[in-house]
């Protein structure tokens, strides 16, 4: 998994602290994770789903894949999933996962690839025949916003085999950790809303839409989010647990819950009954549909995560005041809208905003093919935008609640960075291998953002320039794994860039009377933190004085035969130009900035900004 955040060895062996066999009955502390998954912009409420074939010796709740010990490459997820489609204000978003209808073959995966040597090939998912003959689900998930606080959310599953098939689909709901951290916060909770079905007998129904009596209502309260509802249409059990640590499975240590966060998995793969909260409240719940699907055969299932609540739908007769045979009660009924009624519309719309807002992006003729393969890759991008959280101080002290981490990590990885506080929407390099941002990377990434999206591109530059990032020195952290080490200086380069597109692709050019366009305030803001960073760099001095800039991933990533970062097996130094390069960028860039102030800028009212309303997507680990 390599999540950094979780790891709090001495050693700093973050493959091997946090497993994957760990991650069903462990509360991760610093961020969650699930498949094809959304939460809130501080990740407080999570949305993902969860599968079972019948076969599995467990839930398939996240991707698998192998450790950098494990594969005979290195890390590598072995999985098959595809993101499809979605817009900069996830409004509509699609993505695709492929689960064989056997079962998931995790020992031979790592038995294989631990056994092949680096001159082999990697031993992929497809190469075991789990997927032969088309012997596999096709997991399609949709998200449609109906507002910004009210998301309707579409799972259809396809039997791609050539026999029927049964799956059990568990759309899954839960509240990330924070209360067993510190005991000071209050507990969130889930539990069943008294939902309208339940007096379905004391109504006439004829005059109502069709599921509208058949729908599972979950109520979410945070005392920081609020309320929220899942609404699930159709019969299925409802299993409730909490998101807290098995640590008498884990650890030998007797369970400080009743129910935990693998009892769910226990409930449907081992049958254990007793591992889910029969009072159905908790802090995870799961909505578990059993579809048998023939060969070829699809079915859809239909969800709503909506601050709306029940009242509105009138599932609550007591929020009415009135008997369920009064006459009033039927008339206010029958004018009510279920919360499926406008489902189908509204995704519809969603689909065609995407496909307009994906025309404009490219107004010129390109074949579909091309257009697909563009919109895919701006879909990937999206996708994986996720919240990152990390608090070096507290990291490296540990937690209240938990064993004292060891005295050798205050001497280890990232402990010069104590100032270092996040909690913000990046965008990562990859949602199962590198769940955590890397500023070089970043930097590209921001690149193509600015196409589709120029002010969440413009927020990530300017985040990771900010003081809770920056080191007091000026040094911009290089990536979770080491901030201290150093790559290339492109943050200029990218601000340039960025203000660059965003002033062609958006109407902002410079004005025919000469006067600058663009958003001057975020070039200039950046610029200053840039010149801190830049200072930082040309300080940095080479062991014989000559001004070379030498040591770090300063080339083409760390494609070098050894680490650059480290000190040569034969002793000795390198003097590196291709750093020397960079920085010889650097100063271009910087001087571009620079002299686009040469131009006048007209002054115009601009309003405060706006917080920032943005999905997250959750890591796939």
């Amino acid at each position: 998994m390599g999540t950094v955040r979780e790891d709090y060895s001495s050693s700093g062996s973050a493959w091997d602290y946090f497993t994957h066999d760990q991650a069903r009955s462990r509360a991760y502390r610093w961020g969650e994770d699930g498949l094809l998954g959304i939460s809130d912009n501080h990740q407080r409420l999570c949305f993902a789903i969860a599968l079972w074939n019948g076969a599995d010796p467990i839930l398939k709740e996240r991707l698998f894949g192998l450790t950098g010990n494990e594969g005979n490459h290195g890390e590598d997820v072995k999985e098959y999933y595809f993101y499809l489609d979605n817009t900069p204000t996830h409004s509509y978003m699609k993505a695709l996962y492929k689960y064989p209808h056997t079962a998931f073959p995790y020992a031979q995966l790592v038995a294989e690839n631990r056994r092949r040597n680096r001159r082999e090939p990697e031993f992929e998912l497809l190469d075991t025949g789990v997927f032969d003959e088309n012997r596999y689900f096709d997991v399609v998930v949709e998200y449609a916003k109906r507002s910004p606080e009210d998301i309707l959310i579409q799972i259809t599953v396809i039997n791609r085999g050539p026999e029927a098939k049964t799956l059990h689909l568990l759309p899954t709901l839960w509240f990330r950790n924070t209360w067993s951290w510190d005991g000071d916060r209050d507990q969130p909770t889930l539990r069943r809303n008294e939902g309208f079905s339940k007096h379905s007998a004391d109504v006439n129904h004829e005059s109502m839409s069709d599921g509208f009596t058949h729908v599972n209502v979950i109520e979410a309260n945070h005392p920081e989010l609020g309320k929220r509802w899942l609404y699930a249409q159709g019969d299925a059990e409802l299993l409730f647990t909490e998101n807290e640590t098995n640590t008498e499975q884990l650890f030998g240590v007797p369970n400080a819950s009743a129910y935990v966060k693998d009892g769910i998995n226990h409930y449907i793969v081992n049958g254990q009954k007793d591992a889910v909260n029969p009072d159905q409240t908790g802090t995870k719940v799961a909505v578990d549909y059993v579809l048998t699907l023939a060969p070829g055969e699809s079915k859809t299932i239909q969800l709503r995560l909506s601050d709306t609540p029940p009242s509105d739908f009138g599932f609550a007769i007591s929020d009415f005041g009135l008997k369920p045979e009064s006459d009033n009660l039927k008339s206010k009924i029958q004018n009510l809208k279920p919360p499926f009624q406008e489902f189908e519309t509204t995704l519809a719309t969603r689909q065609q905003e995407a496909d307009e807002f994906y025309q404009r992006i490219t107004p010129f003729p390109l074949s579909d093919e091309r257009r697909n393969v563009q919109r895919q890759a701006f879909a990937g991008m999206l996708w994986c935008k996720q919240f990152y959280h990390y608090i070096i101080e507290d990291w490296l002290q540990g937690d209240a609640a938990a064993p004292q981490p060891p005295v050798e990590r205050k001497r280890g990885r990232n402990h010069g960075w104590f100032h270092l506080y996040t909690d913000d929407i990046l965008s990562m390099c990859d949602k199962w291998e590198y769940p955590w941002f890397a500023a070089w990377d970043l930097a590209f990434h921001c690149i193509t953002l600015a196409m589709i999206d120029p002010d969440f591109a413009k927020y990530q530059l300017d985040v990771l320039t900010r003081e809770w990032y920056m080191h007091p020195n000026g040094q911009i952290p290089a990536y979770e794994w080491a901030f201290g080490d150093v790559n290339p200086p492109v943050h200029a380069w990218a601000t340039w860039r960025v203000y660059k597109i965003e002033q062609k692709m958006y109407g902002k050019a410079e004005s025919p009377d000469g006067h600058a366009g663009g958003d001057r305030q975020f070039l200039e803001r950046v610029f200053q933190k840039l010149m801190l960073n830049f200072t930082w760099w040309v300080n940095r001095k080479d062991v014989e004085g000559n001004n070379v800039f030498q040591g770090g991933f300063l080339g083409l990533d760390n494609i070098g035969v050894f680490d650059r970062s480290a000190a040569l097996p034969t002793g000795g130094h390198i003097d590196q130009s291709d750093g020397t390069s960079w920085m010889g960028m650097y100063c271009l860039n910087m001087l571009a900035i620079a002299w686009s102030w040469q131009k006048p800028i007209r002054c115009t009212k601009t309003l405060p900004p706006s917080s920032l309303n943005i999905t997250s997507i959750l890591p796939m680990r």
